[in-house]
């Protein structure tokens, strides 16, 4: 990044923090800072270990200083601006989730543009928060664009601020599915036996009322319904696609799916020996389907440094935006976190990676060399080093 692309984009964060106002997040004097500023050089330099005591009032701080990020910890402290872990004196955490849609496995790289990829990414999000308000039954969320490729949660429920790293591994493990067993999904019961059976039988089920259970059982109901849309030829050929599945095993399932269909719903996997074997192997599908693929260390660790609400991201000039849970699905990172301080006029730029951009709500096809362009636009190209300053 030339000098001149850092000086203006340093210059217009400035004009943006002083037409805002950012709300720092609870007990914001607890917590430590940082910040990496508009410096020279391939690499970013990460300036931490401060207090708000050490930077002064917030909004005074943004509009001195003009970083081009600026982060806060999860974790609270005794003495937040020590320069080591060991001395803060650590008390509590938020419980911070974060999602990247470069991490999604269901992103493609060089496939997706951005607009594809933030879209998945709000996908899993809405996964995510699933698991946290509807099996953990948190409350305290806090949901934030991260400005860039994805999103955070930040939870800030009592009962998990004093947990330990072991504690939040667990949490991770959870929403991600890892070391899920099929057989602990499984409901047990002893029922009374049938005429020619005098013994009781255990019948097993998926519970349908919730939890990983409920999930893997939703799963199974909508790959049913698919088979029993095909014709018998089809539905055969995709049953038997399953390692140990042939054709025999294959028409016992399609017969128990049409003719025990109420039992299936209701959870039963005892309806036929086959089905049992179609159900092992549906399980693992469903956990890869519907976890939730978060970065696991970003939650583990209780001293993260998480990016500010309200602060624009260096990488993108977009806003660190909070939004609100029922806005959620509405939300469009790429029109509604546009700051508007970038949206009055126009600049131009020198264009070194053209390209078709969806900004704004508009789609613009930019190509090389000198363009004049909506600022929010070449702010855009000029923090992802796709573009510098021109000469006005």
């Amino acid at each position: 990044m030339e000098e001149r692309t850092r000086a203006y984009l340093r210059g217009r964060f400035g004009d943006h923090y002083r037409r805002v106002e950012i709300t720092p997040p609870p007990e914001a004097n607890e917590r430590e800072w940082g910040f990496i500023p508009w410096t020279e050089g391939p690499g970013e330099t990460m300036v931490r270990h401060r207090s708000l005591l050490d930077i002064g009032e917030l909004s005074d701080f943004l509009a001195r200083k003009r970083p081009r990020h600026v982060y806060f910890s999860a974790g609270r402290y005794d003495d937040p601006g020590a320069s080591s872990m060991s001395a803060k004196g650590w008390r509590s955490s938020d419980l911070i989730f974060d999602l990247d849609a470069d991490h999604l496995p269901s992103v493609v790289l060089g496939e997706d543009n951005y607009a594809q990829m933030l879209a998945k990414c709000k996908d899993a999000l809405l996964r995510l928060l699933d698991f946290l308000e509807n099996d953990f039954g948190f409350e305290e969320l806090t949901v934030v664009f991260s400005g860039g490729r994805g999103y955070h949660v930040h939870v800030r429920d009592a009962g998990i601020q004093h947990l330990d790293r072991d504690g939040r591994r667990e949490i991770v493990d959870y929403v991600r599915g890892i070391g899920l067993e099929f057989e602990n999904l499984l409901q047990t019961e002893t029922v009374s036996g049938t005429a020619g059976r005098s013994s009781p039988a255990e019948k097993r089920s998926l519970p349908t009322d919730g939890g990983w259970g409920a999930r893997s059982h939703r799963y199974v109901q909508s790959f049913l319904d698919e088979v029993l849309e095909l014709d018998e030829d089809a539905a055969i050929e995709r049953l038997t696609a399953y390692d140990g599945i042939g054709e025999g095993k294959a028409a016992a399932i399609r017969n128990a799916a049409m003719s025990n269909r109420e039992a299936i719903e209701a959870g039963n996997v005892d309806v036929h020996p086959a089905f049992y074997s179609l159900i092992q192997h549906l399980v693992p599908e469903a956990v890869a389907a519907d976890n939730a693929p978060i970065d696991e260390p970003v939650t583990t660790d209780t001293n993260r440094l998480i990016r500010l609400p309200g602060s624009l991201h260096g990488g993108s000039g977009l806003a660190v935006q909070r939004i609100d849970r029922d806005a959620i699905g509405d939300f469009d990172p790429l029109v509604d976190a546009v700051p508007s301080t970038f949206t009055d006029h126009e600049i131009t730029v020198e264009v070194t990676d053209p390209g078709t951009i969806d900004l704004g709500g508009d789609t613009f096809t930019i190509e090389s060399g000198k363009s004049t362009i909506p600022e929010y636009v070449g702010v855009f190209l000029m923090a992802r080093g796709r573009a510098e300053k021109g000469k006005e």
